[in-house]
């Protein structure tokens, strides 16, 4: 059976903010011109989430009141592989860690092998969850796509070295909030970052969490609130 190539995939996205007091800078890198999804373009690091996320040990999970919130409209059974999968495409696509120290149990999986040999345990405490949207129809993949917010005083790594990096973006870069726009951005990279400039002095998750619903129905605007989610 072949795959649909259209079919809603759960993803993940990080918004790394850097010197926030001062001239704050989110990490974006630019896809490549032969990407099926957003040639071209310059996005937060991040992609879809995997199988072997749902096995992958977080030294601690996100805090409330993002925990809840990730289960609003959503299998509650993902919220653990989102998380896992935010950290997992940071690190590819950057070489930057989100963890804390700490030693692995049993086999580590090979996409986390670098990671743990410089000793690290991914940790998703310090992130926070502040969008959603999916993926209009007619697009030729289309994602669920949940955004995290994170401080780079969060990261334990070199934040100008991205040596550990693949090859999915390019052009890897700490860009000023006052100049982001200037770059060839995705329509829905342009909203979340309205969004992160007004809370960027804001160390408290957000009081909601917008949800753009685009699905095959209707395109519904919505809030998350997360209280008294079940866990």
């Amino acid at each position: 059976m072949t795959e649909d190539k259209t079919a809603i995939r759960n993803a993940a996205t990080v918004i790394i903010v850097r010197d926030r007091a001062t001239t704050p800078r989110v990490l974006m890198g630019q896809r490549g011109s032969n990407a099926v999804f957003m040639p071209n373009k310059f996005v937060f690091p991040g992609g879809a989430v995997d199988a072997g996320d749902a096995d992958i040990q977080l030294a601690q999970m996100i805090n409330e009141p993002c925990f809840s919130r990730l289960v609003e409209m959503s299998d509650p059974a993902l919220r653990h592989s989102i998380c896992v999968a935010a950290i997992r495409e940071l690190y590819e696509e950057t070489g930057q860690i989100l963890g804390v120290k700490g030693q692995w149990k049993g086999t580590v999986p090979e996409d986390w092998q670098a990671f743990s040999q410089v000793g690290f345990l991914p940790d998703a405490s310090g992130m926070q969850y502040v969008f959603r949207a999916i993926t209009p129809p007619g697009r030729p993949r289309r994602f669920d796509a949940r955004f995290f917010f994170v401080d780079a005083d969060l990261l334990q790594s070199d934040l100008d070295d991205f040596s550990a990096a693949s090859e999915e973006l390019s052009h890897l870069q700490w860009i000023s909030l006052d100049q982001v726009r200037q770059y060839d951005l995705p329509f829905i990279t342009e909203i979340v970052l309205a969004e992160i400039a007004a809370r960027v002095n804001d160390n408290t998750p957000p009081a909601s969490v917008p949800f753009f619903k685009n699905d095959d129905e209707d395109n519904t605007f919505l809030r998350l609130r997360g209280y008294n989610m079940p866990s």
